[in-house]
C-alpha cells in the first residue's frame, strides 16, 4: 500500500490501539507523533519514558514549554509530514490531518467520560485525576494548535475521510470499522 493513514482524536480515545491494529492489518509502519515529541522532551532533559508520561507533572511541564516555543511542534509536524507523504505509514497525530492533502484521515470521536475511563484504567489513576488530565491536555493542545496553525482541533472535522464514534464500541470493533473504512478508501 502506498498511501499513509493518520489517526487523530482527543486524548485517551484509542488512537494508538487503532493505529497499531491498522499497521498490522495492512503491513504498514506505525509511528506515534506523541512518541517523537517525547524524544524531543528527552533531549530537553525530561525523563519521558512510559506510555502515561504525558499525564505526569513533567509531561504537563513540557506542554507548557511547547506553548512558549512552537519550534518543537513545527519540527515534529515537518518530520511527520515528510514521512506521511512517503507512504506506507500509520501515524497518530493531533495536527497532521490538517497539514497533509493526501492519504487516509480518520478521526476517533469519543465522550470525555469514556476518555476519562480509558485513561483511568490505562494509567491507574482516580476518575477525578483522569478527568482533569484529559480535559487539560485537550484544552491546552486545542489552544496551541489554534495559535500555531489556526485550525479548531476537535471542532473542525471537515478534513477527515471518516469519523468513528468509539463510545459504545470495543477496541476490536473500532479497529474493524477502521479496517473496513481503509479497504474502501484504497
Amino acid at each position: 500500500m502506498t498511501k499513509s493513514i493518520v489517526i487523530s482524536g482527543p486524548p485517551a480515545v484509542g488512537k494508538t490501539t487503532v493505529a497499531k491494529g491498522l499497521a498490522k492489518e495492512f503491513n504498514l509502519t506505525y509511528l506515534s507523533g506523541g512518541d517523537v515529541l517525547k524524544n524531543m522532551a528527552k533531549e530537553q532533559g525530561f525523563d519521558s519514558d512510559g506510555d502515561d508520561w504525558w499525564d505526569t507533572d513533567d509531561g504537563m511541564k513540557f506542554l507548557a514549554q511547547r506553548e512558549q516555543n512552537y519550534e518543537f511542534d513545527k519540527n515534529l509536524d515537518d518530520n511527520l509530514t515528510t514521512l506521511f507523504n512517503q507512504g506506507g505509514m500509520v501515524i497518530t497525530s493531533y495536527t497532521l490531518p490538517w497539514l497533509v492533502k493526501n492519504g487516509i484521515k480518520i478521526w476517533l470521536e469519543g465522550s470525555h467520560a469514556n476518555s476519562t475511563k480509558r485513561m483511568q484504567n490505562r494509567d491507574n489513576m482516580s476518575s477525578e485525576e483522569a478527568y482533569e488530565v484529559t480535559k487539560e491536555r485537550f484544552d491546552k493542545n486545542k489552544a496551541l494548535y489554534k495559535k500555531l496553525y489556526n485550525f479548531d482541533f476537535g471542532d473542525d472535522k471537515s478534513v477527515f475521510d471518516v469519523i468513528i464514534n468509539t463510545n459504545n464500541l470495543t477496541a476490536k470493533q473500532v479497529i474493524d470499522v477502521a479496517t473496513e473504512t481503509v479497504r474502501k478508501l484504497l
